[in-house]
């Protein structure tokens, strides 16, 4: 699977990198069939006088279909966690569709 991680407004430190590599590696057990995600964290437009907010987007493509999730946090990490557990679930779902369809 290649994972492409894109940093919008702040540096993409190694340590970030790992992070999202990590999580984004561990769909995989619930679809093997994933080959490229895109990645892109950083700050979210628009929270000027909320403080501090970033952004997770991720973009999957599976079985010819695209999946977009976009989520935001107080911490980056947060939103990391969050678009990953979002993209869990919408795996899932596809793959319980697919099955019943009989293209699995």
């Amino acid at each position: 699977m290649t994972i492409n991680i894109l940093a919008k407004d702040m540096e993409l430190t190694p340590a970030i990198r790992s992070y999202a590599e990590e999580k984004m590696q561990g769909l995989e057990k619930y679809l093997e069939s994933i080959r490229h995600i895109d990645i892109e964290v950083g700050m979210a437009d628009g929270h000027q006088h909320s403080g501090k907010i970033f952004m997770c987007k991720a973009n999957v493509q599976i079985g010819g279909e695209t999946i977009l999730v976009e989520r935001e946090a107080d911490d980056l990490y947060k939103a990391i966690d969050k678009v990953k557990d979002h993209l869990r679930e919408t795996i899932t779902q596809w793959k319980k569709k697919m099955e019943e369809r009989g293209k699995s």
